[in-house]
């Protein structure tokens, strides 16, 4: 048996995971990740886009749109929102990108204060977008 290492994927709603796997490639907010047993400590935060976990059985992606990681002993991902790639259908996808795209659009308004808010929020509605092309489901092109 290869090594192992507790994985548990959690959202506000359910916990989506938690079993023994041999890697997670985690969508980092500084870049992408693959945390493997006995990974140095650390916490980083997510960006939205496709977690993929390796276990013994095979190989599981999720949809997530932001969090946080927690690598130590074990793995805790702690996701804004979080679900099954296999469970993301078009509508689903397509009610992401649109709360992303009103995101963005606040920000370029001026709704929030902070300067870099219209960058971050074109990031956001942009990584969402990749998200769709990546599990092959149609990607809306926002106008920004």
């Amino acid at each position: 048996m290869a090594e192992t290492m507790q994985f548990d994927l959690v959202s506000p709603e359910r916990s989506l995971l938690s079993e023994q796997v041999k890697a997670v490639r985690i969508p980092g907010s500084e870049g992408d990740l693959t945390v493997m047993p006995n990974h140095a400590s650390l916490i980083t935060t997510l960006r939205p886009g496709v977690m993929t976990v390796e276990t013994e059985a095979g190989v599981q992606e999720f949809v997530v749109t932001g969090g946080f990681a927690e690598v130590g002993e074990n793995l805790s991902v702690l996701a804004e929102k979080a679900l099954a790639a296999s469970d993301l259908d078009q509508a689903t996808y397509d009610a992401l990108v649109e709360e992303a795209h009103e995101a963005y659009h606040q920000a370029k308004d001026g709704s929030y204060e902070d300067v870099n808010a219209v960058d971050e929020a074109a990031k956001l509605l942009m990584d969402m977008v990749a998200i769709g092309t990546h599990i092959g489901l149609d990607p809306k092109t926002p106008s920004l």
